[in-house]
């Protein structure tokens, strides 16, 4: 990969635009998560120690191109301040005046917070104009927002054709483990796509077969596979109208030499609620709706880990939020992170859904890699060139 790091220059005496996602939750006026905040701070940490003046650039919420007081990330600054340990300051605007006459205030290892970039129109636009009134605010463009990168907007991807252009600590480390992953991996590679819809993921179902050696398909997505085959599915969440793409999709594996792995045996019930009566079969009931994959299943899944020497994982199994029905999930999640930790797998995951099962399995620290980039990694599964990395690339 042709993209500079932080380690490619010295800082000092440089104002480094930083292009970061802080986009975070709020709950009765207070941040309620920091993980987008705390993944930034290595890089804003080690440009300031290097004498850089670090101004950041961020979006929050959904302005659509207007000023709207509620989604100021004025809101952001003081949780970004604590966590960081040290002051940010703020500039009322993100380019013009305001904005020049802070960074103008500013000494070399202070931290500044720019307006929400999203309050102008340019900005997801791609306005060259917008990305040279950003451009214009510094000396050098650092990107440290990978879940930014599959949009081309002004502050990801028109500025950094206008500025010397680097990759920050966290969009590096994203880049290295993807590489690991689908780029240049260790092979047998397996994949682990679940989630309710296949329609929502057939263009990483068609990226992957070609990709991977072993395609492990779960959850509602599992079912559409499954009655494909001629296999009944009772009640269950299911894309009858999907079953000849399926089929599509189960042919090209064959001929590619993917092997696809479905549930051999299924964990039913009859109501859709947490601790619903339950049963294990290997045929759905007519009445009853498939709600994870059964113990067999499981088994099968950790013989396929052991085989293998990368995984990656978007989506979760079965029904992960209530219990019983995320047993498959939690199980499959341990063993991944038990030969992780054994040096024995390289194991990436990403997508919202299935960040929050790997930690509610307690296997997420164990992972190689966990990408909290939701939309940024699902199209990268998807094969497709993402322009915030692109033009970072010499």
């Amino acid at each position: 990969m042709g993209w500079k790091t932080l380690d490619s220059l010295n800082f000092a005496g440089k104002t480094a635009l930083v292009r970061v996602d802080i986009n975070v939750p709020f709950e009765n006026g207070e941040v309620s998560d920091f993980t987008r905040i705390d993944a930034v701070l290595p890089t804003i940490r080690d440009l300031s120690e290097a004498g850089a003046k670090v101004v950041l650039m961020a979006h929050f919420g959904r302005p659509k191109g207007q000023v709207v007081p509620e989604m100021s990330l004025e809101a952001v600054r003081p949780a970004l301040s604590a966590r960081l340990g040290k002051p940010v300051s703020f500039a009322s605007d993100c380019i013009g005046k305001p904005a020049k006459d802070a960074i103008l205030a500013m000494q070399p290892g202070d931290v500044l917070l720019l307006e929400n970039t999203r309050f102008y129109a340019g900005e997801e636009k791609n306005d060259p104009m917008m990305a040279a009134s950003l451009a214009a605010l510094g000396d050098v463009y650092v990107n440290d927002a990978f879940s930014a990168a599959h949009r081309a907007h002004a502050s990801t991807e028109g500025i950094a054709k206008l500025l010397p252009a680097f990759a920050g600590r966290l969009m590096a480390a994203e880049l290295k483990a993807l590489d690991a992953a689908l780029g240049n991996p260790q092979r047998p590679v397996v994949a682990v796509v679940g989630g309710a819809k296949v329609s929502t993921k057939l263009e990483l179902l068609g990226n992957l077969v070609s990709k991977v050696e072993y395609l492990v398909i779960g959850g509602g997505m599992a079912n559409t596979f499954l009655a494909a085959q001629g296999h009944p599915v009772g009640k269950s969440l299911c894309e009858h109208d999907l079953a000849d793409t399926a089929r599509e999709i189960l042919e090209k594996a064959d001929v590619v030499g993917c092997r696809i792995v479905l549930p051999v045996d299924l964990v039913v019930a009859r109501e859709f609620r947490a601790n619903a009566p339950h049963e294990v079969v290997t045929v759905c009931p007519d009445d009853a709706m498939i709600l994870d994959a059964g113990p067999a299943s499981v088994a099968a899944l950790a013989d396929i880990f052991e085989d293998a020497h990368t995984l990656i994982w978007n989506g979760p199994l079965g029904a992960f939020e209530m219990e019983p029905f995320d047993a498959a999930t939690n199980a499959a999640a341990r063993t991944a992170a038990e030969l992780t930790k054994a040096g024995k797998l390289v194991s990436v995951a990403g997508g919202g859904d299935t960040v929050a099962a790997l930690n509610r399995a307690g296997a997420a620290d164990d992972f190689t890699y966990i990408s909290t980039a939701g939309g940024a990694f699902l199209e990268w599964m998807e094969g497709k060139e993402l322009p915030g990395v692109k033009a970072l690339e010499d």
